[in-house]
């Protein structure tokens, strides 16, 4: 491998034996107000956020200023003639605390048409990449090309108040949220389509002018778009893509490049990236079986065989839920009222009665319940939608409405820079023999 590579694999496996034999005696022991475990482990359960948009309970699952998700989609406003809520209601919900009526809502309708602009240079910037980069990597970079229309670069490099930060974080999160689904779209029909673009519809919502400009004019797509788009929106601030979106925007980095960096933690296969890890495992279960509709026999023998060759069942567990992902739920009765006779989607739910038992009966497993990723790939499908790549771009644009509206309250309430203290294992090694005390800075 290289000399220095070689010193290095073995610094680190002996580094690495000697942290799993510290956690293991004494990982309960506290360094102020956490754990040991909990500063090597990713900080699970520590609290250290403030996000007023949402609020994930490990029982209760995810809710947004106090409301489930049967709860919004039987309050929040719909489009006419629809039955699902639609996301400009659920980013005045999160944005203000309240819900709207049908005219708030349909007021950030028509503010986000009005801001949907997308300028050339951006379309240019994807059109430079290699057709072939994954739809995530031309999102990111379509939104970095965005960043020259930032107000709050602009008016920051001029000087401004800092009590006057979140009205140029308001405007760009605004702008940004109206311009994701046309660039969404574009890397979509480019990569797609034959380069084959779509002009967006000034007379429909949000996200049913996004199904329209992805090439889907199904009624029942568009449902399922402001379905996907509200319950995708938030999910508290610990998450990766909220909590990077909060931090990089903590260095007063503008809404651009702090929602871009927050879309390359969403990018990843242990959080956004997940809802294509779940389809392609399905798609491979078929057809290893050679069926459209296995059995649950035959899928508990192919999860126990998964689970035996060291991999995991993609869409199952959850960081902090220990039920069953609302989330999935909703997309579950989406399924039964709009396409009960779906193969892939019955398989869907053969697996959910499948899968949870055979975890539970391993005795390790915290959570052997689905989450959102379970479902959604399977409804996409069917519509479709079969480019599974291009899903974690949905889920993007659909973060987005929390993520901003939780970056303009971090400006309006002057939140400061976050910088949590870290320490070496030399450090905690002294500590745990009562040698020195671990300060923070």
């Amino acid at each position: 491998m290289g000399i220095v590579k070689d010193r290095f694999k073995q610094k680190a496996d002996a580094v690495s034996a000697e942290i799993k034999d510290l956690l293991k005696e004494h990982g309960n022991k506290k360094i102020g107000e956490v754990t040991l475990s909990q500063i090597y482990q990713g900080m699970r359960g520590m609290t250290g956020l403030v996000s007023e948009t949402s609020l994930l309970d490990s029982k209760e699952g995810i809710r947004f200023r106090g409301y489930s998700i049967p709860e919004l989609q039987e309050k929040l406003p719909k489009a006419p003639g629809g039955t699902e809520p639609l996301p400009e209601g659920l980013f005045h919900l999160m944005l203000l605390g309240e819900l709207p009526n049908e005219d708030e809502a349909h007021h950030i309708s028509s503010v986000w048409q009005r801001r949907s602009h997308v300028p050339t240079h951006v379309f240019n910037s994807i059109e430079a990449l290699p057709i072939n980069s994954h739809p995530m990597t031309q999102f990111v970079v379509a939104v970095m090309a965005l960043q020259t229309e930032s107000q709050f670069a602009k008016k920051y490099a001029a000087g401004m108040n800092k009590k006057d930060y979140w009205e140029t974080v308001f405007d760009d999160s605004m702008d940004l949220i109206a311009r994701l689904p046309r660039v969404a779209a574009y890397i979509y029909r480019r990569k797609y389509k034959f380069g084959e673009h779509i002009q967006p519809n000034g007379l429909l919502d949000w996200a049913g002018n996004f199904a329209h400009m992805l090439g889907f004019e199904d009624e029942s797509f568009k449902e399922l778009m402001r379905l996907y788009m509200t319950i995708h929106a938030d999910h508290e601030g610990g998450n990766v893509s909220a909590h990077t979106t909060h931090l990089v925007g903590s260095a007063l980095s503008d809404p651009y490049l702090s929602f871009a960096a927050g879309m390359n933690g969403l990018a990843g296969p242990l959080h956004g990236l997940a809802n294509q890890e779940v389809i392609k495992w399905i798609l491979e279960l078929r057809k290893e079986l050679n069926t459209e509709l296995p059995s649950k026999e035959q899928i508990a023998e192919y999860v126990k065989r998964t689970l035996s060759e060291g991999k995991v069942v993609p869409g199952y567990g959850h960081a902090v839920l220990r039920k069953t992902d609302p989330r999935f739920t909703a997309q579950m009765e989406f399924g039964k009222k709009h396409l009960a006779d779906d193969p892939l989607v019955q398989t869907v739910w053969n697996i959910y009665e499948t899968v949870p038992p055979i975890l539970q009966s391993l005795g390790k497993i915290k959570n052997p319940w689905p989450n959102v990723d379970a479902h959604s790939g399977a409804l996409l499908v069917h519509y479709g939608l079969v480019e599974y790549e291009f899903y974690t771009v949905l889920f993007g644009v659909s973060r987005a409405l929390g993520v901003l509206a939780s970056l303009c309250w971090d400006r309006a309430l002057g939140f400061p820079l976050e910088r949590p203290k870290s320490v070496t294992t030399e450090l905690v090694k002294l500590w745990l023999e009562g040698k020195d005390e671990i300060w923070g800075e």
